[in-house]
């Protein structure tokens, strides 16, 4: 007999257009292997999550940059057709937000969990972050918001070159405009360009002190705030391995127990109210040994799977548990567990796994999205190669981060981002 409500169904929802989002997958499986019904809200034009047999539908998306009104109907839409209250899963920060902003209107369609309407988008926006770390006393990297290109140089001198220059609310920005949320930058005349763009980007430019990387300075935690606000599921990991190497998403992570991080994720979500899954990064800094929170994503992260625990408790499947009213298990964590992206570490994706291993594609239980997977990435990858011949044989264009990455750094050194 399954943990969950099989009677609740679950709806996964991403607006954003990212076909190798390995997240959705996991959550699909998630729930389908504890025999609820998962519905996704996602683009399926070339997405594997589509061939998972735990998805019993696929449901076309909101455009991106729909407005609210716009993503209400398309959920509303879905509810009509499941006929049932479901709950929902944001898969992104556009659609965490969107679904935080909407909490009354979607019920009793959805079950969502309950918290302060504002929370979610403070703490997905850069700026707001940085004042909720203030008032909370977590550590975070110094942070400057520039109003004018002399504020910029300003800033640059009081930073120290690099500097890390990020987009406060980086789900505004234009698809194919060449922005990225993150950019380091080693130069006053670099910076003034961004600021420049600051209309277009849609929210205000932040200028942050740049924490160099090393062994063992990116954690991240995963967790979920019950509805007492208690910490359950997830756990402390740490980043092996990013893709790109050194400065994007998390290519091969490891359960390790860190009582500092998990401290910091309990005292922040704690003072915040925060209710539902979150998604934190730390950098640790060579200097002072302190870790620094860079992001706060109000959702699950695309690794989440990394903690399930012995109880076969992740923060997805709490996430029902606790909305439909069931107790949560508990148990005990899997220190060493690894968790591995196929096609952004392969050799990793071969090698010994002592602690146990999750793989982001493949399942024996549900080999078809691997299989897709690796065929669209084929194609992936040649286009970018072929683009990337095209363009040397004109003029040279800055490296930009391939678009199956999270947003993140245009350079290859990882900043706070």
């Amino acid at each position: 007999m399954s943990l969950l409500d099989t009677r609740v169904p679950a709806v996964l929802l991403r607006i954003d257009r990212n076909p190798f989002h390995h997240g959705t997958l996991g959550a699909a499986r998630s729930l389908g292997r504890s025999g609820v019904e998962v519905h996704v809200v996602a683009d399926s034009a070339e997405s594997p999550v589509g061939a998972s047999r735990y998805v019993r539908q696929m449901h076309p998306p909101p455009l991106p940059g729909a407005s609210p009104d716009d993503i209400l109907a398309v959920l509303r839409r879905v509810a009509d057709a499941i006929a049932r209250p479901a709950v929902l899963v944001p898969l992104d920060d556009a659609s965490a937000i969107a679904v935080s902003r909407m909490r009354d209107e979607l019920a009793p369609s959805y079950l969502l969990p309950s918290m302060p309407g504002t929370v979610a988008e403070r703490v997905a926006d850069k700026a707001e972050l940085a004042a909720v770390c203030a008032s909370t006393d977590v550590p975070h990297p110094t942070t400057l918001i520039p109003d004018s290109p002399a504020e910029v140089a300003d800033a640059m001198r009081r930073l120290g070159l690099p500097v890390v220059a990020k987009w406060s609310r980086p789900w505004l920005l234009p698809a194919g405009g060449g922005l990225r949320s993150t950019v380091l930058v080693r130069s006053v005349q670099q910076a003034r360009e961004l600021f420049l763009r600051t209309e277009e980007a849609g929210s205000r430019l932040l200028l942050q002190a740049y924490l160099p990387p090393g062994p063992d300075r990116d954690w991240f935690f995963h967790g979920y705030a019950d509805h007492s606000g208690t910490v359950r599921a997830g756990g402390p990991g740490r980043k092996q391995l990013a893709w790109p190497r050194g400065a994007g998403l998390t290519a091969v992570g490891c359960w390790t127990p860190n009582t500092q991080v998990q401290a910091l994720a309990e005292r922040l979500t704690g003072e915040l109210g925060y209710r539902g899954v979150f998604d934190l990064d730390f950098r640790r800094c060579g200097t002072t040994g302190r870790y620094h929170l860079l992001d706060f994503n109000p959702r699950a992260g695309a690794q989440f799977r990394l903690f399930a625990d012995s109880a076969g408790l992740d923060v997805v499947r709490a996430l029902h548990l606790d909305l439909t009213g069931r107790p949560l298990p508990d148990g005990a964590p899997l220190a060493g567990r690894a968790f591995v992206v196929e096609n952004y570490a392969p050799l990793a994706a071969l090698r010994a796994a002592p602690g146990g291993r999750e793989l982001a594609w493949y399942a024996a239980d549900d080999r078809a999205p691997g299989r897709v997977m690796w065929a669209q990435w084929c194609r992936h990858v040649s286009r970018r190669l072929r683009e990337r011949l095209g363009t040397t044989t004109t003029a040279p264009t800055a490296r930009l981060i391939p678009r199956a990455a999270s947003p993140s750094l245009t350079d290859n050194e990882k900043a706070s981002s």
